[in-house]
């Protein structure tokens, strides 16, 4: 592990693992820091609650690991102890239910991050893989001012790109797009086109550089491909607005990856879907010092590759991440 590396605070964007110790010690030895961790992705209020609860149960018993934080400062004393801080993250608003209410509530609880949409059109808008993007609803714009009054971050990595520009106008707060890369890049509907991504970054957003097989061209894609990209995209929308959320799935089985896709919207795939393969220099958070080394060779330079690793989700965490005070 390099100097750089072990000097910066690296934080994830997004992870989406079954967690248990093992794959938390495997955060620990690639150098993270901080993580934003998949609690929900389909589940309704009950079932987040209950997932919420795992977390809380899981830090306790790996305190020596892990602890939950809300801030950015609690990423940069988990640094300092040699911790992971987690903070917990939906990546739908499903959660919330038809309630805005449920926002505040999920904020008490610890949750700093929500997705508007997953992969189907919900209540707050369009997903990126609607063939007719509704736009952010009515309740949408609710919930996105719900999100900025509370101190919740905002985030559109699977959601529609009209839906994504209307919440980057509504949100009175910077926005992120945690897991997600140009179409210019790769071109999928995960990805996402200029205007999106420059309307993000002009309004002080972060978005988080994917390593999700089916978003960077599967297992072929190399890690030169994949550090030139964000080198290219930190010149076009500039240094301060460029991180990285892997999108790390470890320790699940094909029968996980199959709801992510179905959920409960529509039956089984037949065949029944399997996980991608993962580039052979990434598949998994202990090799997160090859991202350092990538970036390095890119040419760019040490503050700009420690605000990719880190910096640059610290300060966003910084600027959204506090809320109005609790009565």
């Amino acid at each position: 592990m390099s100097r750089l590396h072990e000097e910066s605070v690296v934080v994830d964007g997004l992870q989406i693992n079954n967690w248990s110790r093992e794959v938390l010690e495997e955060l620990r030895s690639g150098g993270i820091s901080g993580v934003n961790a998949t609690c929900a992705v389909w589940e309704g209020p009950d079932e987040t609650l209950r997932s919420v609860a795992d977390w809380y149960r899981l830090a306790r018993e790996h305190a020596d690991l892990v602890t939950l934080g809300t801030t950015a400062d609690d990423i940069r004393k988990a640094k300092e102890e040699g911790r992971v801080a987690v903070l917990l993250g939906f990546q739908n608003t499903s959660p919330f239910g038809d309630d805005f209410r449920l926002v505040e509530v999920f904020a008490r609880l610890g949750v700093r991050i929500a997705q508007l949409t997953y992969n189907i059109q919900n209540l707050v808008g369009g997903s990126c893989y609607e063939p007719e993007d509704s736009g952010l609803t009515r309740f949408g714009r609710t919930i996105v001012a719900e999100m900025n009054r509370v101190g919740m971050l905002v985030d559109l990595s699977h959601v529609g790109n009209r839906t994504s520009r209307d919440a980057i106008d509504a949100s009175s707060r910077p926005v992120a797009i945690t897991h997600s890369n140009p179409t210019w890049f790769y071109d999928s509907p995960r990805n996402k086109p200029d205007e999106v991504i420059r309307a993000l970054a002009a309004r002080g957003g972060v978005i988080g550089c994917c390593l999700y097989p089916n978003v960077i061209g599967g297992e072929r894609a190399t890690l030169e491909e994949f550090c030139g990209m964000v080198a290219r995209l930190v010149e076009q929308i500039g240094a301060e607005h460029v991180a990285i959320g892997s999108d790390c799935t470890r320790n699940w089985d094909d029968d996980f990856v199959g709801w992510l896709r179905n959920g409960r919207w529509q039956a089984p795939s037949d065949p029944a879907p399997t996980w991608p393969a993962w580039p052979g220099w990434f598949d998994g958070p202990e090799h997160f010092p090859r991202l350092t080394e990538g970036l390095a060779a890119t040419g760019l330079d040490e503050d700009a590759i420690r605000g990719v690793l880190g910096e640059n989700w610290l300060r966003l965490f910084d600027d959204v991440l506090v809320g109005e005070p609790v009565r």
